[in-house]
């Protein structure tokens, strides 16, 4: 009878028979002859031992050859352009604000404000591009190329001297040793990338609370109450019992998403059974009351309004505010007052805010009692 086995290693399931697995020949080399041996000598004996096929070898450029200083000018200068976009990148994005135009989420046609988002992705996009493209020229153009073929098995002290030494020749194949521009073109490349894509982080540890931009609007004292195409209100504008959108005059203040207010002419009978809120008396300005268009639950717009009942129903979940009570919810989720705005009238009879809201408009978060 005939048996056969496999002792190949890494092959399926191992040898048929105990025995040791192969982990390289430390029986004939001890450490140190490892350490005697060359580089070069280490990686040839490595490659032997493992069982490693080269079935093609190019070896690249002549070194100091026209070739050669062509690819590294060319590797040079696509690093150093993607470092350039970097550093151009943290520029507008650290520099707005600063010596550059200060940026806001405002809807324009032109200015800074439009231009800074894509800035960003421009600089960002090239620099990560041109980082791509580096790195293919320098494989491709100044990198040695082989094909081999390698049998897997387990390691050993053997194997882990011979492959740093196959790593090490890796370096020494890589000519980054003696080809100083590209290696401080990838130095500078990957400071400036790097601090490209920390840059970000910044607004993720950054006081949200800076300047209190959840607890203020663009309503201020003397800050005429508008319509959505710019023209002024006086208090005969409108009907008893009407209701109308305004915006603070001021530029772009009709796309302010936490400016929206509603303008309330009380009619006679809900102005006798008017109850402000506590330290609220006198906000209003005779039969017209001011309150934010955002309702406190979930932040939807909250203006449909029944005269009879003096409600103003939100369309999201229902939450209804009684405007004669402060404004006050009756019914639904919502459990915060719409914020009443002071007004008034100025010297040519339009209406004006008297200060901003002494509270934070929309829906409530974890700190709004905080700020």
């Amino acid at each position: 009878m005939t048996t056969t086995r496999d002792t190949r290693p890494g092959s399926t399931g191992g040898a048929d028979t105990p025995g040791p697995l192969h982990s390289g020949p430390d029986e004939d080399y001890t450490p140190e002859q490892l350490a005697a041996m060359s580089r070069e000598d280490l990686d040839r004996l490595g490659a032997r031992y493992d069982g490693v096929e080269i079935v093609h070898v190019d070896p690249g450029p002549e070194p100091g050859s026209a070739l050669e200083k062509r690819a590294v000018r060319q590797v040079g200068l696509t690093f150093t352009l993607a470092g350039v976009f970097a550093l151009l990148f943290i520029v507008v994005y650290v520099g707005s604000g600063w010596f550059l135009p200060d940026w806001h989420w405002t809807i324009t046609e032109g200015g800074w404000s439009a231009l800074f988002t894509p800035l960003l992705g421009l600089f960002m996009g090239l620099a990560l591009a041109l980082f791509g493209i580096g790195l293919v020229l320098y494989t491709k153009k100044l990198l040695p190329h082989e094909t081999a073929v390698q049998d897997k098995h387990d390691g050993s002290h053997f194997d882990r001297v011979t492959t740093g030494a196959t790593l090490v020749g890796g370096y020494h194949n890589s000519g980054l040793g003696r080809r100083k521009l590209i290696t401080r073109s990838l130095l500078f490349m990957g400071g400036g990338v790097g601090l490209m894509l920390l840059m970000p982080l910044g607004g993720l540890i950054k006081n949200p609370n800076k300047g209190n931009p959840l607890g203020t609007t663009s309503w201020a004292k003397g800050v005429r109450l508008v319509r959505d195409d710019g023209t002024p209100i006086r208090p005969g504008d409108q009907e008893p019992g009407s209701l109308e959108t305004v915006f603070p005059a001021v530029p772009g203040g009709n796309r302010q998403p936490d400016a929206a207010t509603m303008l309330i002419r009380l009619r006679p009978e809900q102005v006798e059974s008017l109850s402000p809120r506590e330290g609220q008396a006198g906000w209003a300005y005779g039969e017209y009351v001011a309150y934010s268009k955002i309702c406190t639950h979930a932040g939807c717009p909250v203006s449909l309004y029944e005269q009879e009942t003096s409600r103003i129903l939100c369309p999201c979940h229902q939450s209804q505010f009684d405007v004669t009570q402060g404004a006050k919810p009756v019914f639904g989720p919502a459990t915060r007052a719409l914020p009443q705005l002071p007004i008034g009238v100025d010297g040519e009879g339009f209406f004006i805010a008297r200060s901003d809201y002494h509270e934070a408009v929309g829906p409530t978060y974890w700190n709004r009692e905080r700020i």
